[in-house]
């Protein structure tokens, strides 16, 4: 890459989604998710599981066989099962995972359970090898964040939808590298509003601490952007025993959210409160107002490479990236 051999650039830019640090490199499968009302796509890769993984930074050798495991078997497989399934229903997979306790960002276990309900009949139909069909479906099963990557790029696919409006001052990206923190508004074309991220408050796993954290890194935050995530951490109490807080706390988080947010979801309900919809439409001009920031569930990665996911936390979009935004668009107004 300092030779200039490897070029870098954002997932957003792309019109896809990694989490973490995000890497999608030409070799790697992908899903590819379509807004059949819209038209457009979105894309995002296969997720590796918990803890030690590329995309938060490990590069041991298991690491390296798993994404070779991943090009040459699992890719194509799953793509095949996902086809003689008739394709994902990932909105509705969505909305029925959110009333089963999840809030698709940090805790996935009925999102993913239910697309492994829904694959493992077709995976098991598959001409390949009953040890690898075997293989496919126990890693599906034992990776409760099998969902995510798929949930991301449907996000992505609504967002993109809203981006674009003249005038519009809705949040259409949030987005971090383990360095900044930026957002992209849907009336300002294709700029990002950047500040220095923040770094992540939370449970780490043992041995691990706020000394070893890495300022927030990913592109999941898409998900908060479309109205999930910890927007809807209200309905998934459970989610605090790996973020940290309160079911109380999870419950505040999503109060706060309707206030700076333009409206409320009518496929995304929460029990919770009574099936209102979660608060979707982060509105730059609202979170200055209020001065209430998006709150966003977020793992934490080490700040060394090579060792991997060490906790989950909670975070907020920096201030600034809102208030150069609004500047931005007062000047596109004049």
């Amino acid at each position: 890459a300092s030779r200039g051999d490897v070029r870098f650039s954002p997932c957003h830019h792309h019109g896809s989604v990694g989490p973490m640090a995000g890497i999608i490199t030409a070799s790697m499968p992908v899903f590819v998710v379509e807004n059949r009302a819209h038209g457009n796509h979105a894309w995002s890769t296969i997720n590796e599981g918990l803890g030690k993984a590329l995309r938060y930074g490990a590069n041991a050798p298991d690491v390296l066989d798993r994404l070779v495991w991943f090009r040459d078997v699992l890719g194509g497989a799953l793509g095949e099962a996902i086809r003689r399934a008739g394709g994902v229903d990932v909105r509705a997979l969505i909305a029925q995972a959110l009333q089963m306790g999840d809030e698709c960002h940090n805790r996935n276990r009925a999102a993913s359970a239910l697309l492994v309900k829904l694959l493992a009949p077709e995976v098991a139909a598959l001409d390949l090898p009953p040890a690898e069909r075997s293989r496919i479906l126990a890693f599906a099963a034992g990776n409760e964040h099998f969902f995510l990557n798929l949930g991301m790029a449907a996000c992505k696919t609504a967002t993109d939808a809203a981006h674009g409006v003249s005038g519009s001052t809705l949040v259409t990206a949030m987005a971090r590298n383990g360095t900044d923190f930026g957002i992209r508004v849907s009336g300002l074309g294709d700029r990002w509003f950047t500040a220095p991220a923040l770094t992540p408050v939370g449970l780490y796993f043992p041995g691990f601490g706020p000394h070893d954290a890495n300022p927030d890194i990913g592109d999941s935050a898409i998900t908060e952007t479309a109205g999930i995530g910890a927007f809807a951490m209200g309905g998934a109490p459970a989610i605090v025993q790996f973020v940290g807080g309160t079911p109380a706390d999870a419950l505040r988080a999503t109060r706060r959210m309707y206030e700076i947010t333009a409206g409320e979801s009518r496929a995304y309900r929460l029990p919770a409160l009574d099936f209102r919809g979660t608060p979707t439409g982060i509105d730059v001009r609202l979170v200055l107002q209020t001065s209430i920031l998006p709150q966003i569930n977020t793992g934490i990665a080490h700040r060394e490479p090579g060792v991997g996911q060490i906790g989950a936390g909670i975070v907020t979009a920096p201030r600034d990236c809102f208030e150069a935004a609004l500047e931005a668009l007062a000047e596109a107004a004049k």
